[in-house]
């Protein structure tokens, strides 16, 4: 099988092509190579973010300009670029702003000086980028895809076909995805009102769970045995639920101890003081021991706590119910069972 000859005309295009690369591919070194060494000089991580997403677009991006500039010197080369330019280019400029817009979300979710004692700014400015991240992401590549469609002849006919029909088409469309434009505008209504962020624990159909991540249409709860709890973003307008951490990421918890009504309380709660100061989860804003209800036979205490965030009271809780129920076992035996 002879393959077809190589034309003078052939190869110098392929040629021209590949100075073309070569050249753009030399250039995009030499400039990362200075923004690289500028990033690692500066004290903050913002250009560092910038520098590393927009590395790979912009390399295929001055390679096709590279093809470009040699496109208009060689007729035949020009031709073939006319035929792919239509559908490369916007895929190039499309992961362009998918790189920049990623960038700027990673960059915007970088802690400051301010969110170092409360994180609620810091939650706040997640959250917001996260929806609306997503929902420039999810326009980005419906554009570009439809750009990408529209360079192809034969798309380019039946969207004219489809564009006829379109009023048809866009009730039938609009009703099948009811639902999903609820939830997309539920999601997008979260970003500006706000009633959870990311990091947030909250309580919703009997389920405690931190909020792990905010999409445009659900929200992901991470349960304290590792579960995910998926809950639709209309949910949380629609329906009430409980939060412990909308106004700082503090929280006070609580454990409840059952006694018999002998036990010296006072000896309770000093024993419980002293061991909840030397815990390094409590953030001394609040340590008591109540007696919240007694029968003939039982006496209830609430042990309350308070700690710097979600994770850090599951761990104080943990540690100091083991530990006052191995006190009233060493120091006050009996106290704990029934009669």
């Amino acid at each position: 099988m002879n393959s077809p000859a190589l034309t003078p005309d052939l190869l110098y295009a392929l040629a021209a092509s590949a100075v073309g690369i070569a050249v753009a591919l030399l250039l995009h070194f030499v400039i990362f190579r200075i923004l690289t060494r500028l990033a690692t000089a500066s004290e903050g991580k913002t250009d560092d973010i910038v520098v590393a997403h927009l590395r790979q677009p912009t390399r295929w991006a001055l390679a096709a300009l590279g093809v470009m500039l040699a496109a208009r010197e060689v007729a035949l080369l020009a031709t073939w670029w006319q035929k792919v330019a239509a559908f490369v280019m916007p895929a190039l400029i499309g992961w362009m702003a998918l790189a920049i817009l990623k960038a700027a979300i990673e960059a915007g979710a970088l802690p400051t000086e301010a969110s170092a004692t409360d994180d609620v700014a810091l939650r706040r400015r997640r959250t917001r980028l996260a929806i609306f991240g997503r929902i420039a992401t999810f326009i980005i590549l419906t554009v570009t895809i439809g750009l990408m469609l529209l360079s192809i002849p034969g798309v380019r006919e039946i969207g004219v076909t489809l564009m006829a029909s379109a009023g048809l088409a866009g009730l039938a469309v609009g009703a099948a995805a009811q639902p999903a434009l609820k939830s997309l505008i539920a999601g997008l209504q979260m970003a500006l009102t706000e009633p959870i962020r990311i990091d947030d624990m909250v309580t919703i159909d009997g389920e405690s769970g931190r909020v792990e991540d905010i999409r445009a249409t659900y929200v992901v709860l991470r349960l304290w045995d590792e579960r995910r709890m998926i809950v639709p973003s209309a949910r949380f307008l629609d329906s009430a639920f409980v939060t412990s951490t909308r106004t700082g990421s503090a929280v006070v918890g609580t454990v409840l101890l059952f006694v018999r009504p002998s036990a010296d309380v006072a000896a309770i709660r000093a024993a419980f003081l002293t061991k909840l100061a030397g815990h390094a989860a409590w953030d001394k804003r609040k340590g008591a021991v109540q007696v919240t209800n007694s029968t003939v036979d039982t006496m209830e205490l609430r042990l309350v706590m308070s700690a710097r965030n979600a994770k850090a009271m599951n761990e104080l809780r943990c540690d100091m119910r083991e530990a006052m129920l191995a006190w009233l076992r060493d120091e006050q035996p009996g106290m704990t069972g029934p009669k």
